[in-house]
Formats: structure tokens, C-alpha cells, sequence
């Protein structure tokens, strides 16, 4: 049994997998030791754990597992990865995005690949059928396209997320959040569109906070993924263990 720890700025999520199938999803606000030792009581078959964080490296998280006599694996530019990296700057790539299109590589062996994951901001990443990382691109998500309409300028409203909004907006309020949201649905919708030109049989999966929200407005095709990303975790995490089985 696996346990994958996604440590992010204000949450941690957590899955637990067996035979390549998670079972159970959990996610807390509490400290990463209070947490995970919460995790080890309630699930005693883990053996194995992989960490991605945003924060530092959590050399006391690692220091308990290790106690524990667990094998634990360290997500950073140095963990192997069943993928070639074609990226330029390797150490500034954020490993949420790669460990997607790993676990999207997985699920659709062989193909040609975009990955959005619409959270904070929106990411845009490639992997080609001969499995290879290409690249992608970074914008602004819903939120801090809203945020950012508030904070420079005088009179604008800070506004969220509706589900109805139109192309023309007949008030102040109707035409920020017609400008944001349609604004995003064309800027996924157009990338896809673009990348279909060299790619015609380009599979498309959509992730992220956001995801199911945009998943309805998006005219391509796209399927919805919301656990691409802790599924890739473990495939780097199975990729590891049978590389290094006398570890």
C-alpha cells in the first residue's frame, strides 16, 4: 500500500493506493507531522510514501518515515521519472505539472497529450507520444483574474466564480465576470485548437480546482481528470521502487 502526500500551501492532500488504484482520498489543514502520523495509525499497511510540496523540504516529516522504517521518496529535480524532460530550466519546473503529465502518460500510453489544471493559475502542458515532456505555458486563473481587476483599479468589485454569465454585459458587474470566464473558455478552447493542428488525435484532460466549473463551458473535448495529479505521484512512486528494488 502507497500513500502520496501533495503538500500545498494551505492543504495537504492524500491518497492512499493499492495495485495502482486509490482507495481513499483525505486532505487537512493540519501540520504535515500531525497529519501523517494520523495517516500511519489509520492505514498500518503503508510501505511505501512519495512527497510533492510547494513548501521547504520536510525534513522532519521525512526523519518520522524514516523511523517508521517506511521507504519514503523525495519529489525534486533529482527522483528518476518515467518520462524525458525536454524542459530547459529542469529545477524550476514545478513538479505538480510534471507528476500530471506522468499520470496522464500512464492512463493514455502512446499518445499525444495536454494537460490543463485550472487552480490558481492555469497550466498548459504537452507530452508527445514518443514520451517526452515538451513544455507548456502559465497564466492567470479565475481567481487571480479577478483579484487582480480589483486590486489596480479604483471602483471595480472583487467578483467570484457564476455559473450564468453572458458574452455582453449589460452592467459593470455582468461584463468583469463575462470578460474572466469567457475570457479563460476561449483561452483553453484556442490553445486546444491550435495544438490540434499538428496534433489531430491530441487527448485532452482537464484538472485542478476549477476544472469541473469549466469542464461544462469548454466546447473541445476534454476528459475530467481531478486526481491526475496524485495518480502520476505514484506512478513516479512504482517507477522508483521497481528501479532501485534493493533499496
Amino acid at each position: 500500500m502507497n500513500l502520496i502526500l501533495d503538500i500545498g500551501n494551505t492543504k495537504i492532500k492524500a491518497a492512499i493506493v493499492s495495485n495502482e488504484k486509490i482507495l481513499q482520498i483525505e486532505s487537512s489543514e493540519k501540520s504535515e507531522l500531525e497529519f501523517a502520523s494520523e495517516l500511519i495509525k489509520k492505514y498500518n499497511a503503508i510501505q511505501n510514501i512519495i512527497i510533492s510540496s510547494v513548501r521547504e523540504t520536510p525534513i522532519a516529516l521525512m526523519q518520522y518515515f524514516n523511523l517508521k522504517h517506511i521507504k519514503i521518496f523525495f519529489c525534486d529535480s533529482n527522483l528518476p521519472i518515467p518520462l524525458e524532460n525536454l524542459y530547459e530550466t529542469k529545477d524550476t519546473l514545478g513538479y505538480d505539472r510534471l507528476a500530471a503529465c506522468i499520470g496522464a502518460y500512464a492512463k493514455y500510453p502512446k499518445q499525444n497529450i495536454l494537460i490543463i489544471d485550472a487552480g490558481t493559475a492555469i497550466t498548459f502542458d504537452f507530452v508527445n507520444e514518443k514520451a517526452q515532456y515538451c513544455g507548456g505555458s502559465i497564466s492567470p486563473g479565475i481567481s487571480m483574474r479577478y483579484k487582480a481587476l480589483h486590486h489596480f483599479t479604483s471602483k471595480l468589485p472583487h467578483l467570484s466564480i457564476k455559473e450564468n454569465f453572458n458574452i455582453i454585459g449589460r452592467n459593470t458587474k455582468d461584463a468583469i465576470i463575462g470578460g474572466v470566464q469567457n475570457g479563460i473558455i476561449f483561452e483553453i478552447d484556442s490553445y486546444i485548437e491550435n495544438l490540434q493542428i499538428s496534433n489531430p488525435n491530441l487527448k485532452v484532460i482537464l484538472t485542478g480546482g476549477d476544472a469541473p466549473f469549466l469542464h461544462k463551458y469548454i466546447r473541445n473535448k476534454a476528459f475530467l481528470d481531478e486526481h491526475i495529479l496524485l495518480f502520476g505521484l505514484n506512478t513516479i512512486l512504482e517507477f522508483n521502487l521497481l528501479d532501485k528494488p534493493n533499496n
